[in-house]
């Protein structure tokens, strides 16, 4: 297969590229990036300019010339490019739907013109907004609660309307809150925060009074449930599912309590009571057993393994 990987510099994408490079069924994977948020540092290691095997663009999804310029010749698009933070997009408004939404109108167009065969979606829980069920899944009504959760559910429903209007498979991946090292790891997500401000003897901070749900996933198994959908279409039938595991649903008080356990310290947990937690939902992820794909991590030993990162970076945790 040739794989188009948009936003493959970010977060999840540079742990993606290296699965999908070392993947005997893929012939070739190109990269397009704007570098707003990524950068080139994270394909540092992938024999970028020495291999035929990978192209980068750099390009912004919001251009449709860039859009078809780096998915020509592709058979599979995985499209991971999009503004994150989902807190923060609430100043973002404008912005966070022209790259979440005009951006995958954008890959839709090209995909349908290409005759791209399979469009995988990155979309997210976080959509599901503040949910009363422990239980929640593909069925459930979404309730988006920011600019980030409205745009990526408004996307997720156009791209799966466009398969029959343009002909290809498409199917969106509602992910789990990411943790764990990758090249592009990210410290705004409360896993990854805990860890590092556990690792600099800091308090633990805690929204509300810690009890909002949320489901977790490695980053890892993150990108290998992308590769997987990418490559296996014929086993993700269904146009969305929910990616993550039932075990990793875990309240944030008990995040903090593990990074704590985990670390081996004796930090101080406050708790905020009067600052808004987010969202809040515990997921079910029964259809994504269907698939044959299952995460193999758990989070205490991301905690460990991200931990150990930075002891082996210790520039990243003296004081600035």
């Amino acid at each position: 297969m040739r794989v188009l990987v948009t936003g493959g510099c970010g977060y999840i994408g540079s742990a993606l590229l290296p699965q999908l490079v070392d993947d005997d069924r893929v012939e070739h994977v190109t990269v397009l990036d704007s570098l707003a948020s990524g950068t080139p540092q994270n394909l540092m290691g992938l024999n970028l300019g020495t291999t035929d095997q990978l192209a980068f663009h750099r390009g912004d999804v919001r251009e449709y010339s860039d859009v078809e310029k780096a998915m020509r010749g592709v058979d599979t698009v995985i499209h991971l490019a999009a503004i994150t933070g989902a807190d923060s997009t609430h100043e973002r408004r404008e912005e966070t739907f022209a790259v979440n939404y005009d951006g995958t109108e954008n890959v839709i167009r090209a995909a349908g013109k290409l005759d791209v065969k399979n469009v995988v979606f990155a979309s997210s829980c976080n959509l599901y907004g503040r949910a009363s069920s422990t239980d929640i899944d593909e069925t459930t009504d979404p309730d988006p609660l920011n600019p980030y959760a409205e745009a990526k559910f408004d996307a997720e429903t156009r791209i799966c309307e466009a398969q029959s209007e343009y002909g290809f498979d498409a199917t969106a991946l509602r992910m789990s809150t990411n943790y764990g090292y990758s090249p592009g790891v990210r410290f705004n997500l409360v896993v990854n925060h805990f860890v590092f401000r556990a690792l600099t003897d800091r308090a633990l901070t805690v929204y509300g009074d810690g009890s909002n749900w949320r489901p977790f996933i490695h980053v890892e198994d993150a990108a290998h449930a992308y590769k997987h959908a990418a490559l296996n279409p014929e086993a993700w039938p269904q146009d969305v599912y929910n990616v993550g595991a039932n075990d990793q649903n875990y309240q944030i008080e008990t995040i903090a309590e593990i990074v704590n356990d985990e670390l081996n310290h004796t930090l101080e947990i406050t708790y905020l009571r009067d600052e808004h937690p987010g969202p809040s939902y515990h997921v079910n992820f029964d259809r994504l057993t269907e698939t044959g794909f299952a995460p193999e991590h758990t989070l205490r030993e991301g905690v460990r393994d991200l931990a150990a990162q930075f002891e082996n970076t210790p520039h990243l945790t003296q004081p600035q």
